[in-house]
């Protein structure tokens, strides 16, 4: 219906109530395009929905399968966490439930299968025997269910270990040899099928252009419905390239997983070599390594398994293109067409890009003037801007040749005079563009043009845009907390409800008004008192007593005279003292 109403070529007027007659002819229309067997633009338009409603990415696969997982196990987890085993019978049976539990949650094996449940059971006894359920038992509920989850990790390690001694796990599938055949095999049929695409959509644009050019050809492939195949088959093509981008990977994950794995088993082996007793803080966490790189092999098969659901689900769409366009049809037509892929296209414009200078107002970005080039959230997922509203094609764009950026948003073309073209009035386009998208509504969702759809209201949206058919409904997520306790508890305790109470405390008040206190002395106790006593405590006192003092006397000069002798025998020495006096200092 509401590709109806966006078609203008059936003129349906959305701003007022349809007359009986327009809500007939609107019925018999969308009546005559569903049942239009031959319209690649339905089974396009299918495909769309199909892959709406079911692809999930990785996160959100694994998040919806642990979830499914976890409520499939709900019930298990709380018949062992709510029993209370008295006897030694009943703890047989609570013991026998948790093996089952590690059975389910892990996935190895069946829990119906004895020679499963009795290797469970023995690699269970070795970290928690039955003599520890008194223990497990007395625990809170919360504490119960993550004591489950690691003994269930940890069993599951100690099977692994045995299966790579060649000690049991029989029933254990080989999951990493699995994964090695059935992810090349995935990305091998996608391949396949992109390159089926990739053929049909380059000799549906070669005649398409064929078509453009010679007035001849147009006669004679008019009746033929190119453009909604060539829509169909590009919608195919981004459809396998998500799915083949998935699967590449899943492969470099499992690559990764695969290393791990046998780096967490060799350090296990060379942990455990034969020893009569280990250290349980050493190898219990190599046990749950070894669970936790399972567990991820075994996301990787629901991955694989899926995208090759998909793959295959999605190949039905693409049938009617075989139904429309037999091969030796196809080929008949191709006769003296020259068929481009877009590599070829691509390498046509190698070396010709935008001149910024000539385009004074608009804005150009360049792999080697632009941070994070090839991040750039390109419009029309990547299609020529200019070729899908003026010759309803969808030619690949080259970044190369520079990207317009136009009120927030990018836009690559296919030539240089496209990029001119456009760039000289990109508004004018953007809506040619958008009408082309209203005839074939196929093209929203594979040009990504929901922002331009967020009303339907074809006409309205050219005379008022205050008025809209609908609008789409707004949803998100949210949620709220409420305090449990807002005021601060105002609770009296001295408060009795109980009316047998109230009177026992009310007798216990009569009898004490009866009651008298008496109090004696003894001979020993009436000279008895406390006594206290106050001391000035220690001053701190200091006295100086030392005085330094000095005085100067003068310096003693003596000379003496006739210390060598003479001419004499006899010495005679003179002594001079000329050392002045003290009052003359």
């Amino acid at each position: 219906v509401k590709a109806v109403v966006l078609d203008p070529r059936y003129d349906f007027n959305v701003d007022q109530i349809l007359a009986e007659k327009d809500v007939q002819n609107l019925i018999q229309i969308c009546v005559t395009r569903l049942l239009d067997t031959t319209n690649p633009s339905l089974s396009t338009i299918k495909m769309q929905v199909y892959f709406d409603m079911n692809y999930a990415n990785r996160a959100e696969l694994l998040s919806q399968q642990h979830r499914v997982l976890e409520e499939r196990l709900a019930p298990v987890v709380r018949d062992i966490t709510d029993s209370r085993p008295r006897v030694q019978e009943e703890m047989e049976n609570v013991y026998q439930k948790i093996i089952s539990y590690m059975l389910l949650s892990s996935g190895l094996g069946s829990p119906t299968d004895i020679e499963v449940v009795r290797e469970a059971t023995a690699a269970l006894q070795s970290v928690f025997s039955q003599t520890e359920m008194i223990s497990f038992v007395s625990l809170s509920k919360k504490s119960k269910e993550q004591q489950l989850k690691n003994l269930s990790m940890l069993v599951t390690g100690i099977r692994l270990y045995n299966k790579e001694f060649k000690k049991g796990g029989s029933s254990i599938d080989d999951l990493p040899a699995i994964l090695n055949e059935a992810i090349p095999s995935a990305t091998r049929t996608v391949d396949e099928g992109l390159n089926t695409c990739h053929t049909l959509a380059h000799q549906y644009t070669a005649l398409l252009e064929s078509m453009q050019e010679d007035q001849h050809r147009y006669a004679q492939l008019s009746s033929f419905k190119l453009k909604e195949a060539l829509f169909s088959v590009r919608q195919y093509e981004a459809f396998l390239c998500i799915l083949l981008s998935d699967a590449i990977t899943s492969a470099q994950e499992v690559e990764r997983t695969n290393v791990q794995f046998a780096a967490t088993m060799e350090q296990l082996k060379n942990t455990v070599q034969n020893k009569v007793s280990i250290d349980t803080k050493e190898v219990f966490p190599l046990f749950v390594a070894l669970s936790n790189l399972w567990t991820s092999f075994q996301d990787e098969m629901l991955l694989v398994s899926f995208l090759t659901n998909m793959t295959n689900d999605l190949q039905q769409f693409s049938e009617i293109q075989s139904q429309l366009f037999p091969e030796e049809v196809l080929t008949s037509l191709l006769e003296g067409v020259i068929v481009k892929s877009d590599e070829e296209r691509i390498r046509e414009t190698i070396g010709t890009r935008v001149n910024a200078s000539d385009f004074k107002n608009q804005e150009w970005l360049f792999p080697e003037t632009t941070d994070n080039f090839d991040q750039l959230l390109i419009q029309y997922h990547g299609f020529c801007a200019y070729a899908i509203g003026v010759k309803g094609l969808t030619l690949p764009g080259n970044p190369a040749i520079g990207i317009l950026k136009h009120k927030e948003r990018f836009y690559v073309f296919s030539s240089k005079e496209a990029a001119y073209i456009f760039a000289q009035d990109p508004d004018k386009f953007i809506q040619l563009n958008v009408e082309k998208a209203k005839e074939h509504a196929e093209l929203i969702q594979l040009l990504e043009l929901h922002h331009q759809f967020e009303y339907l209201a074809p006409y309205a949206q050219a005379r008022n845009a205050d008025k809209c058919l609908m609008k789409p409904t707004t949803k998100c997520d949210s949620s709220t907390q409420t305090d449990t306790h807002i005021l601060p508890p105002t609770i009296v305790t001295s408060y009795e409800w109980n009316e047998w109470e109230l009177r026992r405390k009310a007798i216990k008040l009569a009898n004490l008004r009866r009651k008298l206190t008496r109090a004696m002395q003894t001979d020993l106790s009436h000279m008895r008192r406390e006594n206290s006593t106050q001391v000035y405590l220690p001053k701190d006192v200091s006295t100086q007593t030392k005085r330094d003092n000095s005085s100067n006397v003068p310096r003693p000069q003596i000379y003496l005279e006739g210390l060598r002798g003479g001419s004499s025998t006899t010495t005679h020495m003179v002594k001079v003292d000329l050392t002045r006096a003290v009052d003359e200092t």
